[in-house]
């Protein structure tokens, strides 16, 4: 059962100066760079909600003074039940930051189907669910922010990736589209396509990646993804992120896209203007 909180005051004053307060849901909020953008925009005084199936890990959002809400996206009742939570207690949705996802690496041949699905449920369809529940709302209201948080790998692409990539691929697609549904309800759909961020994502990704695949075909290349030495790819601070997200939230017109973070524009910008053949003997040299 949802708790009716006061509704908090429009504008605030913060130091000398007056903001906007808008109250924003944000997924992926226990970890990472949604936990720090979450905590950093609870002390500039939005309301936030955070959401993740890992509600325990985000007890600190908690003591700062935003919400919580247990929901994972890939339950179409959790995120139901946490919108209309937002709704009753806040009456509106402001920004919604579908940041939630992981990834999954491995051969194609051998990741069981099932878990590509869960791969594209998390990072994809569960960004559509709540992007569809919450849309209602902000129409209604005549604005609203939408950040979707891709990846320097919705553009480019690296060896045993193929689902991760595909799902981040997607939510290009996907965005661009909504975008321009949406704009006549004054609406923004925004990309979010983040470089190699300091969040533990890679160390993440090896905890999926099987023993039984040493020993396949893909054995050597398998081998060299565990234990490729990422000090040489040290990544941006998430604080990075926050400051972009930041930004996003208080213009009034956003760009379609904000490309931050290490690694994103040098790749990025490669497979652009040189073309797949200098990017795949590029990535084969670096990457094997």
């Amino acid at each position: 059962m949802a708790i009716h909180l006061n509704k908090r005051p429009t504008n605030q004053s913060i130091g000398d100066t007056e903001m906007e307060q808008k109250v924003i849901l944000i997924t992926g909020a226990s970890s990472g760079m949604g936990k720090v953008t979450a905590i950093n925009l609870i002390k500039e005084g939005h309301i936030v909600y955070g959401a993740s199936f890992d509600p325990e890990n985000m007890k600190d959002l908690e003591k700062l003074g935003g919400k919580i809400l247990d929901m994972d996206v890939t339950k179409d009742e959790q995120i139901e039940a946490g919108v209309k939570e937002v709704i009753d207690n806040e009456g509106r949705i402001d920004v919604l930051w579908n940041n939630a996802g992981y990834g999954l690496y491995g051969p194609v041949e051998e990741i069981p189907l099932e878990q590509g699905r869960h791969q594209f449920d998390v990072n994809f369809f569960g960004l559509v669910k709540l992007t569809q529940v919450v849309t209602p709302h902000m129409r209604k209201q005549n604005s609203g922010l939408i950040i979707n948080t891709s990846s320097m790998g919705g553009k480019v692409y690296f060896p045993l990736g193929a689902w991760y990539h595909a799902t981040k691929h997607a939510v290009e697609g996907f965005s661009d589209c909504l975008r321009l549904e949406l704009e006549p309800f004054g609406i923004n759909v925004v990309v979010l396509e983040p470089g190699a961020i300091e969040t533990g994502f890679y160390n993440a990704l090896l905890k999926n990646v099987s023993d039984e695949w040493l020993k396949g075909p893909y054995g050597k290349r398998v081998e060299r993804m565990k234990n490729f030495d990422t000090s040489s790819m040290k990544g941006s601070p998430p604080s990075v992120i926050s400051e972009t997200v930041q930004k996003i939230i208080s213009t009034d017109k956003p760009k379609t896209r904000y490309v931050v973070g290490a690694m994103a524009r040098p790749m990025m910008f490669m497979r652009k203007w040189f073309g797949d053949r200098f990017y795949d003997g590029m990535i084969k040299r670096n990457f094997g």
